[in-house]
């Protein structure tokens, strides 16, 4: 730390007590000056020859005596004008960087100028300010941490400003002019823990780009603020290096994420400090990561921030939602909300991922040039795919929580439907928690659950589990069955699928039940399958991949007869009168075609109907029937 020394004579300032300081000479004293509580025996000619403020108040008479004179808004206080006094006095004082604010501002105050006296505490303070202080990289911090005052003379003297610009300037230089001593211990390397035998203590690597960001994490928010506006006002700088400068004050102010970790006396101090650095967050996109923004964002949540802070953040994660994680979302709610997670904040950023996609295709339908239209990471099939399978991990998450309403589950999931997936298996495992936690959910809410996959996108692992899961409606188990059984019969290289006799009875058949039958049969197939049915159609899906297995050695019947047990015979005759109805069957093709995803061009169904019609039956294929 740099100081400079005013002053000759020795320093024969005495102190009596906590409360009197006097000059030990022989000469008697002849003014006394309060400063705060303390007294200061003193004499009226080194004061007054440097001091015009002093001059005013001994010849104005305050309080009636000459002799006493009485300071109570002094900067500094008492210590400040000791230092002032030793001046006046010719005796030694030492400036440094801890106490030149304050004997600065209390020169001010006392008028000490240079049209009092030349070479007075004014000027040689300026000077040591301007050829040290504002050079040195670490007095510089010094100072202004040290500016903290209600006095409104650090400001009015421009010390603030020329220290801000000072430590502004020096963080705008190039790193490979960067010659001064720093703070940085965020990033060990080998020779600074002493592991490299070569290294003698000197400077001697790269210095890195945010060398400056840790000393400034030592400022109050105020000053942190005005410092990075300086910086970014110069223009030297990253967005990435401001950003990181950010996520590090963030980091060393705000406490830990998570509920209720903010206190209630602390809630006006850590909200300031989120509104400040959400406002100095830099425009460009990268500069800092989505994590970052759902962590400022959960706390701003804790610290009940207001709703301009929370919409800029999900605004701006909404942007870069594919670089989430399921954990990243899992945000808490804050008390008294009846939910486990946040899921309304969620659903806002997902709206503002979907909106950018919208907007873009807005520009492009009205002719706006390509560079205009495509917006990286944000328009690609890859970044929709990856929100697709976050938005799945977030809904098996949020879909254990009892207090979750069926239209905030299913409304979540609704945004990115459109979205491709190449496996609904991630889907399938949100709706079965949802099912498994909610049990009383009504038919018609079960079924438009379901209506979120697509039985197509299953794999054989989340096929075999549909089968066996008795909360999903029977009309959805005969749809995976059904496409286990496309599936199986392509991989045995079957040009056309092995349909089972009802089923296909269904597709080529007329369409002569009755109403009344067709509607009390589709209350059977929205109905939840029984043990039994799910045991026979186990048993069809078993009998499906042994027979395509098993083409060429053995007939289709011989493999059905030991596959399906005497007992699961019962349950298939059951079932065959809930799938003998044609029309029953084009109204369940006709929901497997909704729910098909929007990447699929056309309908299987059609296709497969077509097929069936012009293949002929295997001999010796047993169906349910």
């Amino acid at each position: 730390m740099k100081f400079m020394k005013l002053g000759s004579k020795p320093d024969t300032f005495q102190t009596d007590g906590n409360c009197v300081r006097y000059v030990a000479t022989d000469l008697a004293t002849d003014v006394i000056v309060h400063v705060g509580d303390v007294k200061f025996y003193l004499h009226k000619f080194p004061l007054l020859s440097k001091c015009a403020r002093l001059q005013k108040l001994v010849s104005s008479g305050n309080e009636g005596n000459g002799d006493e004179v009485k300071i109570d808004d002094l900067p500094g206080g008492p210590s400040a004008f000791e230092v002032c006094a030793k001046f006046c006095y010719g005796m030694t004082v030492t400036l440094n960087a801890y106490n030149v604010v304050t004997s600065r501002c209390a020169a001010e105050y006392l008028e000490m100028h240079e049209t009092v006296e030349k070479g007075n505490l004014v000027y040689k303070v300026d000077v040591f300010l301007n050829s040290v202080i504002f050079r040195s990289w670490k007095d510089s911090i010094i100072v202004v941490q040290n500016t903290k005052s209600s006095s409104p003379l650090p400001e009015e003297v421009k010390i603030i400003s020329q220290c801000i610009d000072a430590i502004a300037s020096k963080a705008s230089v190039h790193v490979s002019k960067v010659d001064w001593s720093y703070t940085y211990n965020r990033k060990k390397i080998a020779e600074e823990n002493g592991n490299d035998p070569s290294w003698n203590g000197l400077r001697n690597r790269t210095v890195p780009n945010d060398w400056w960001v840790e000393d400034l994490c030592e400022l109050d928010i105020d000053l942190f603020k005005r410092i990075i506006m300086t910086i970014k006002n110069k223009q030297a700088v990253s967005s990435e290096v401001i950003g990181e400068a950010l996520k590090a004050y963030a980091y060393s102010k705000l406490p830990g994420s998570g509920k209720n970790v903010i206190q209630q006396n602390d809630l006006v101090k850590y909200r300031n400090i989120l509104d400040t650095i959400v406002w100095l967050l830099p425009a460009e996109k990268g500069s800092v990561s989505c994590s970052f923004l759902l962590k400022l964002l959960k706390a701003s949540i804790s610290a009940d921030s207001g709703e301009t802070v929370k919409m800029e953040l999900a605004k701006r994660i909404g942007r870069r939602l594919e670089e989430a994680s399921v954990s990243d979302l899992l945000i808490q709610a804050c008390d008294g909300e009846e939910t486990m997670y946040d899921v309304h904040v969620i659903k806002k950023i997902l709206e503002e991922f979907v909106t950018q996609d919208e907007n873009s295709v807005a520009e492009m339908e009205n002719g706006c040039e390509i560079q205009e239209m495509i917006r990286p990471g944000i328009l690609s099939e890859a970044s929709k795919l990856m929100v697709a399978k976050l938005v799945d991990g977030y809904l098996v998450e949020i879909a254990k929580d009892p207090n979750l309403p069926f239209a905030t589950f299913t409304g979540i999931a609704e945004i990115v439907s459109s979205y491709p997936r190449p496996s609904h298996d991630a889907l399938y495992r949100a709706i079965d928690t949802y099912l498994k936690v909610h049990p009383g959910i009504s038919k018609s809410e079960r079924k438009k659950l379901c209506r979120l996959m697509d039985c197509k996108k299953l794999s054989a692992e989340a096929c075999m589990h549909a089968v066996q899961n008795e909360k999903l409606p029977l009309r959805v188990v005969v749809q995976v069955l059904f496409f286990e059984q496309v599936r199986a019969s392509a991989s045995s290289g079957s040009s056309t699928p092995d349909l089972p006799k009802a089923i296909k009875d269904l597709n080529c058949g007329s369409y002569g039940s009755s109403r009344s039958q067709t509607t009390n049969t589709d209350e059977d197939w929205d109905a939840v399958a029984s043990s039994e049915e799910l045991r026979a159609l186990r048993g069809e899906l078993a009998a499906l991949r042994l027979g395509n297995g098993a083409m060429q050695e053995r007939s289709n019947g011989a493999v059905e007869s030991k596959m399906i047990s005497n007992s699961d015979r019962a349950a298939i005759s059951k079932m065959k009168g809930l799938i003998m109805s044609k029309r029953i069957f084009s109204k369940i093709w006709s929901n497997k075609v909704e729910n098909s995803g929007s990447d699929s061009s056309e309908s299987l169904g059609s296709a497969n109907h077509d097929e069936v019609k012009s293949t002929p039956t295997r001999k010796g294929r047993h169906s349910v029937s």
